[in-house]
């Protein structure tokens, strides 16, 4: 993940393409939230589903429908949002997102408390 964030705020210009969900839906995200806590937790997802890529996009396992609206909030307001890790988003929108957030939502709290037992 550190190698991403290193490569893409050096080299990318400002802008990075991302890749999300199953069928890898692009988007151009500003490098700069490559830096924010909920862009951190997915990048390390990225990394524990698909290790470190070296050719083609970085891709993220992620609903496109949830990570549209976590850019579009980042977008609006940055200074206001910047804090807010994934769960803090998925939180935010449980009340508007449909069945298959939630669904998303459910296999992320038992992959956490999977990983509590384990720890």
């Amino acid at each position: 993940m550190n190698r991403w964030r290193r490569r893409c705020t050096t080299s990318c210009g400002g802008t990075l393409a991302v890749y999300i969900g199953p069928d890898h839906t692009r988007f151009i995200i500003p490098t700069r939230f490559l830096n924010l806590p909920v862009f951190i937790t997915l990048l390390n997802k990225a990394e524990e589903e698909y290790g470190y890529q070296r050719n083609g996009g970085l891709v993220i396992p992620c609903d496109v429908i949830f990570f549209k609206k976590v850019v579009k909030v980042l977008e609006r307001n940055e200074e206001g949002f910047k804090m807010f890790d994934l769960e803090d988003f998925v939180k935010m929108f449980d009340d508007v997102m449909c069945d298959e957030m939630k669904q998303c939502k459910e296999e992320h709290v038992k992959k956490l408390q999977i990983d509590l037992v384990f720890w």
